[in-house]
């Protein structure tokens, strides 16, 4: 299991992971964009963006890095940078399969990226994703798990999911909308020849959007590695955007609005790793203070009131442009 080698490590920030989903592609949900990435967004621009906060994590300690097939070119620019960096053994790498990125490097398209867990899809993927990152891929994650989702149910995919684990890579899933529970509970019921099938799960859980906790609580019990993604609400728990009460917490503890809201999951005890979405080296660098927040009752009681409704959540979370 390749988050073993996270066991070992003794740095602060080694729980805390770096994805990729704001940088891979131009277009993307998150609050402030504009700001952060400019106008300019080549290529070039966010391929040389991407490196500098693979570096930058590196050197604070992180040590997982999570891609996607449809964050547009997020696989090579992840690839490049372990292509450059031989030294590097000691990282775990994660992406996922089962959606395709349409946008085709734009900011306006219609679509941005088409959703299909068929095997023939699984297939297509797991070949682009081999050719990019060779065996320096560590963990395939099935794309947003929802209950109704075929993957749950295709007894072929489970098979070739399976011939994949036999050879080496761990196999997962994640998770998105108000009943990331349900899809949960449903794949930790998957089994291919009587072993559980999956390995990781990574579902989206933050101040705002807890409804998750108790499933993966479960899933942590039953010897799971979860990965939160979302930790800043795409950027609703950053400042200015982020709820007063929030912001009153921030200031007592004379860090950031964003160390805070990702220091409450840190403290969850099925938290394996915690996703930063940083875009820049500033905001990457805030999140890592997560790593040394420390957290009052008084405190916590003022987050938890903040919880919103999960459907209220994932239809304002639908809500949001692509910047």
């Amino acid at each position: 299991m390749p988050f073993a080698r996270l066991a070992t490590a003794t740095t602060p920030t080694c729980h805390i992971g770096l994805g990729l989903a704001a940088v891979g592609r131009p277009g993307y949900i998150n609050l402030g964009r504009d700001h952060d990435l400019g106008e300019n967004r080549s290529v070039e621009t966010l391929r040389a963006r991407t490196h500098e906060l693979l570096e930058a994590a590196y050197a604070q300690g992180v040590r997982y890095f999570d891609v996607a097939r449809s964050y547009g070119r997020s696989e090579e620019f992840l690839a490049d940078w372990l292509g450059g960096r031989p030294d590097i053994d000691d990282v775990v790498v994660g992406s996922k399969w089962g959606y395709t990125y349409t946008a085709d490097w734009r900011t306006d398209a219609e679509a941005h990226e088409v959703k299909d867990h068929s095997v023939a899809t699984y297939e297509r993927q797991r070949a682009e994703t081999a050719e990019l990152l060779d065996d320096r891929l560590d963990l395939y994650q099935i794309h947003s798990l929802t209950p109704d989702s075929p993957a749950l149910t295709d007894k072929e995919l489970h098979a070739k999911l399976a011939e994949a684990a036999a050879q080496g890579l761990s196999i997962g899933f994640s998770t998105s909308g108000p009943a990331q529970a349900d899809a949960i509970r449903a794949a930790l019921a998957v089994t291919v020849e009587g072993e559980p099938l999956f390995r990781t799960v990574q579902s989206t859980y933050n101040v705002l959007e807890t409804s998750a906790a108790p499933a993966l609580a479960e899933a942590h019990d039953a010897g799971l590695t979860v990965i939160v993604k979302e930790g800043m609400a795409n950027g609703r728990l950053a400042d200015p955007h982020a709820p007063d009460a929030l912001k009153a917490i921030a200031a007592e503890t004379t860090l950031g609005c964003d160390a805070v809201a990702l220091a409450l999951i840190l403290r969850q005890p099925w938290a394996g790793v915690v996703l930063s979405g940083a875009a820049t080296a500033g905001q990457l660098a805030s999140n890592l203070h997560a790593a040394v927040v420390d957290l009052d009752d008084d405190q916590l009681s003022r987050l938890a009131a903040l919880a919103e409704d999960p459907r209220a959540y994932w239809e304002r979370r639908g809500q949001l442009p692509w910047h």
